[in-house]
C-alpha cells in the first residue's frame, strides 16, 4: 500500500490519509482499516437518468469521485475484492445526499479515508503496517496428495489458497501401472506449470529482493517425488527461475493433502526453525507457549475478555514477559464503545504496563486458534489465581442477597 498523502493529527486523531492499493494483500489491510462511520472517498461509476422536456428518459453511466459515510464492508478473501457500502456524505450534482451507494475498491485506484471517531493508536498502527514497504509473501506452500494439489501463499496476515489442482489418477493395479504412472506425470506437470505461474507473479513485485521459501508437503513420499521431478525439469529445460528456487525448497510430511494440514506442518520443529524470522512462525510459537502454560495450570495463562481485562488491571501483563494476544477481528466491531474497549486495553498494556502486544490475524492459523479462546488471551509476568471465579463470586453474592430478601 502506498501512502500518497496524509494529514493526521497524532494527538487528537483528526485528519485523513490517501492510499493506493498496489497488490492483493493491500485489500486485506484496507478491510481492517475502514470502519463503520468513517468517510471514504473514491472513484465510482453511477448510472444517472435524466428526463428531457419532451418526457423521454435517458440513462448514462458516469464516473465520479464520491464520498460516503461507511455503513458496512464486505471482503471476498478468494478474489481479494473489497466492497464498502454507505450513504453519500457530500454534495454531488448527480447523486442525492444520503442515498445509498457501494464503492468497489480496486488495485491501482486511490481512495481517501477520514476516521469517523478519529485515528486511534490501533488504526495508526494498521496504517503504518499497511504502508510498510518491507512486507511480502513469507512462504509459498504446496500441500498435495495423489492427483490433488493446493497451492497456497502465506503472508504476514493471511493464508491464501491460490489454486487447487485435481487430476484423475487411477489406483495402482495389476495391468494398469502404466496408466497410473502417466497420470502422475500429467499431475506433476500441471502442478509445476501452475506453481511457476504463481511464483513468477510473486517475484515480479519490485519490492521482492529475496527468494521466498517454498514448502512441499504430503502424506508419504509424494512431496519428495515431486521435488525430484521439479529438479529434473529444471535441468532439462534450463529454467533459471526454477533452478533459483530449488535451494529454498523444504519438504515435510502432512497428514492430508488439504490446506488445513498446513498448521501441523508449520508447527513442526524443523520447519519452524527454518522460518523462525517470519511473523507467522513467531505468532505460532507464542500460541504454543500460551497453551503450554495453560496446561501447566500455574496461573500464568488466561483467556477470555473479562479474565484478561482483570489481569491487565492487576498489572500482570507488563514488563518482564507479559504478552497480550488479541485478534484483529475485535477491532472491526461496529459498536464504537466495543472497539474503544479493546483499543484502551492495548494502549494500557503497551504504554502503561510496558508489556508486549501481538495483534493476530483472524485469517492465520494462530488467529483461528485464538478465536476459540474468545479472540483474546494473555501470558502473565506473575501468576494470578481464580480470575474466572471472581465474577462468579460477585454474581453469587448478589443472588444470595436476593434470596434473603425474598
Amino acid at each position: 500500500m502506498r501512502l500518497l498523502k496524509s494529514q493526521i493529527d497524532q494527538k487528537h486523531g483528526s485528519g485523513f490519509a490517501t492510499l493506493l492499493p498496489e497488490e492483493p494483500e493491500d485489500m486485506w489491510h484496507a478491510y481492517n482499516i475502514i470502519q463503520p462511520s468513517d468517510r471514504l472517498r473514491a472513484r465510482a461509476i453511477r448510472r444517472v437518468t435524466k428526463t428531457s422536456d419532451s418526457g423521454s428518459v435517458a440513462s448514462t453511466r458516469i464516473t465520479m469521485d464520491l464520498t460516503i459515510s461507511v455503513i458496512s464492508t464486505d471482503f471476498d478473501i478468494g478474489s481479494g475484492q473489497l466492497h464498502v457500502a454507505g450513504k453519500v456524505a457530500s454534495e454531488n450534482e448527480h447523486v442525492k445526499l444520503g442515498s445509498h451507494h457501494t464503492l468497489d475498491l480496486e488495485l491501482q485506484r486511490k481512495f481517501t479515508l477520514e476516521k469517523g471517531n478519529g485515528w486511534d493508536s490501533v488504526a495508526l498502527g494498521l496504517l503504518r503496517e499497511a504502508c510498510d514497504s518491507e512486507k511480502r509473501a513469507e512462504l509459498w506452500a504446496v500441500v498435495m496428495g495423489e492427483g490433488i494439489a493446493n497451492i497456497c501463499v502465506i503472508t504476514e496476515h493471511q493464508t491464501i489458497l491460490r489454486q487447487r489442482i485435481e487430476v484423475p489418477v487411477p489406483r495402482k493395479r495389476k495391468g494398469v501401472i502404466d496408466g497410473h504412472n502417466k497420470a502422475m506425470d500429467k499431475f506433476f506437470s500441471t502442478t509445476l506449470s501452475t506453481l511457476l505461474r504463481h511464483l513468477d507473479l510473486a517475484n515480479s513485485s519490485p519490492q521482492t529482493d529475496k527468494t521466498v521459501p517454498l514448502l512441499l508437503a504430503s502424506p508419504g513420499f509424494l512431496a519428495q517425488t515431486f521435488l525430484s521431478y521439479l529438479k529434473g525439469e529444471a535441468i532439462r529445460t534450463t529454467n533459471k527461475p526454477l533452478l533459483a528456487i530449488i535451494p529454498s525448497i523444504m519438504v515435510a510430511h502432512s497428514s492430508s493433502p488439504h490446506v488445513h494440514s498446513l498448521s501441523e506442518v508449520l508447527a513442526s520443529p524443523a520447519i519452524r526453525s527454518t522460518l523462525s524470522d517470519t511473523k507467522y512462525a513467531r505468532e505460532t510459537a507464542l500460541m504454543d507457549r500460551f497453551h503450554s502454560l495453560l496446561r501447566q495450570d500455574d496461573g500464568r495463562a488466561w483467556y477470555g475478555p473479562k479474565e484478561v481485562e482483570q489481569a491487565v488491571e492487576k498489572g500482570a501483563v507488563g514488563r518482564g514477559g507479559g504478552v497480550l494476544l488479541i485478534s484483529n477481528a475485535l477491532f472491526r466491531a461496529q459498536n464504537v464503545a466495543e472497539r474503544k474497549r479493546w483499543v484502551g486495553l492495548v494502549d494500557r498494556v503497551r504504554e502503561v504496563e510496558g508489556g508486549e502486544v501481538r495483534v493476530l490475524s483472524s485469517l492465520h492459523e494462530s488467529g483461528k486458534r485464538l478465536e476459540g479462546l474468545g479472540n483474546i488471551a494473555a501470558i502473565l509476568t506473575f501468576p494470578l489465581e481464580d480470575l474466572d471465579e471472581e465474577e462468579e463470586g460477585i454474581g453469587g453474592g448478589q443472588d444470595d442477597d436476593a434470596d434473603m430478601v425474598i
